[in-house]
């Protein structure tokens, strides 16, 4: 099955997108968003408003904030303090009953990503999602489908450095062909180590829940279990049951300029190597090879973000007319985590600074290598120095916040849309599915499927506590 097959259905469900059902259950639909003058307010309301979620509140303060939700008092202290006058709750559910609400912020652990986001949506509100944008493959297709059947919707995944220039110039070089064919990609990251522990094991004491958390609203679409202080706050990415561990924190941010530059979509072949991992945790560090095949530089769904979601389907931001047309050729992409990285032979001896979080891009006519969000090095130095490379062609949103918030007043498009975004989490959380059945796995996109291990079935999806759903 080809690449481009996937990308053709994918477009087909966007392109059929108000004659679809609902997914699964019965849900009330409530009225869509409206779109508003670009100088009028959005009432937006947070789910989650401490650490990363009291940031993502500063950054869309310049509009309403009518409703705040955390399930814990003490993290979301300051935030609840900045809004005396809004609304607090600790379940998002009875918040999103609301009927002043126009926009919606996720920033709450992985697990509860798509059950609120899916809520937010079914109920008519724009949404900003943390990344990784689900906690398991058959979340990233559901939430891809309700915003292809829900157009006049914006959404935003958060990863901010797609808006900087360092990735816009990256992606550029890449669709300009500045490289030639890029066969291979090494992304690395040094997460976990230093950031939280993985690899580690459930306790089995029980620990009094502290008074200023709502433990149940917190543990939400998951099992339940006893409240232990190992599981929160942030150290939650190191459970498989919470979080999706370093592969889920970093590689929406690392992997986003290849997905962009290079058009990737699902791989066919996925194949990992861990040390430590258990049965609970991700592992202490961990190599994984994904493979893509043959794909067209010109996709069918390519189409400027600044167009109107009502009149084209929302994608990330397009390939100008200027760009190449014809195939790509198979890619491998390798992750790299914990401070492990590429051998270093790759770079044919060139100087480079060191980096923490990074990419190398090989093409058959040079490299290109990225430090995350920097604008990136041409190698060899002796081959691109003073050559003159393509004049920008892409659009320089500025502030991904704010591109989101114009996306939700006036009908245009955002760069990691829930089309855009969904490919590529689907496709980086196959990783994690490789890690833990302990052997390649064989992906069939167009219907989600792992053909080669029957035992993966139970790692693509997540099984939900009553009272919750997509």
């Amino acid at each position: 099955m080809t690449q481009e097959l996937t990308r053709r259905e994918l477009i087909r469900v966007a392109t059929l997108a108000g004659g679809l059902a609902a997914l699964g259950g019965v849900w009330t639909e409530g009225a869509l968003a409206q779109s508003k003058s670009p100088n009028e307010k959005l009432n937006i309301a947070c789910i989650g408003v401490g650490g990363q979620g009291g940031g993502d509140l500063r950054e869309v303060s310049g509009e309403n904030i009518v409703a705040l939700c955390d399930v814990d008092s003490i993290r979301a202290a300051k935030s609840f303090g900045a809004y005396p006058n809004a609304p607090k709750y600790t379940d998002y559910r009875k918040m999103l009953e609301r009927k002043d609400i126009d926009a919606v912020t996720v920033t709450i652990p992985d697990h509860n990503h798509a059950a609120a986001t899916a809520m937010a949506m079914h109920l008519g509100k724009h949404v900003y999602c943390q990344k990784p944008l689900t906690h398991s493959v058959h979340e990233a297709r559901e939430i891809a489908k309700l915003s292809a059947r829900n157009p006049k919707l914006a959404t935003q995944m958060g990863t901010q450095a797609h808006a900087s220039e360092g990735n816009i110039r990256t992606a550029e070089l890449l669709q300009m062909g500045v490289i030639g064919q890029v066969t291979q990609v090494h992304v690395w990251t040094d997460r976990p180590k230093g950031w939280w522990p993985q690899g580690v094991t459930r306790p089995t004491e029980a620990v009094p829940i502290r008074s200023s958390l709502d433990w149940n609203c917190w543990l939400g679409t998951a099992a339940f279990r006893p409240y232990n202080p190992v599981y929160l706050p942030f150290v939650w990415r190191g459970w498989w049951d919470f979080g999706t561990g370093s592969l889920g924190d970093m590689a929406c941010h690392l992997m986003d300029v290849a997905f962009w530059g290079l058009k990737l979509g699902a791989p066919v072949r996925v194949s990992a190597e861990g040390v430590g991992m258990t049965a609970d945790s991700p592992p202490l560090s961990c190599v994984i090879k994904y493979e893509f095949p043959k794909r067209s530089s010109a996709a069918p769904h390519d189409k400027p973000h600044d167009k109107r979601r009502d009149k084209k389907p929302a994608s990330a931001d397009s390939v100008s007319e200027a760009s190449p047309g014809g195939e790509l050729g198979p890619v491998t992409l390798t992750w790299y985590d914990a401070k492990v990285k590429p051998p270093a032979d790759l770079l044919g001896g060139e100087t480079v600074p060191d980096i923490s979080n990074g990419s190398l891009f090989i093409g058959d006519k040079g490299m290109l290598l990225v430090n995350h969000g920097a604008n990136p090095i041409l190698l060899p130095h002796a081959k691109f120095d003073g050559v003159e490379l393509p004049k920008p062609f892409l659009p320089r949103p500025g502030n991904h916040y704010l591109q989101w918030i114009e996306a939700c007043k006036t009908g245009t498009s955002t760069g990691s849309n829930f089309g855009y975004a969904g490919v590529m989490t689907e496709a980086v959380l196959l990783g994690n599915v490789a890690l833990r059945v302990g052997q390649p796995v064989e992906y069939d996109a167009i219907h989600g499927k792992v053909t080669n291990c029957k035992e993966a079935e139970q790692y693509l999806q997540n099984a939900y506590r009553k009272g919750y759903r997509l």
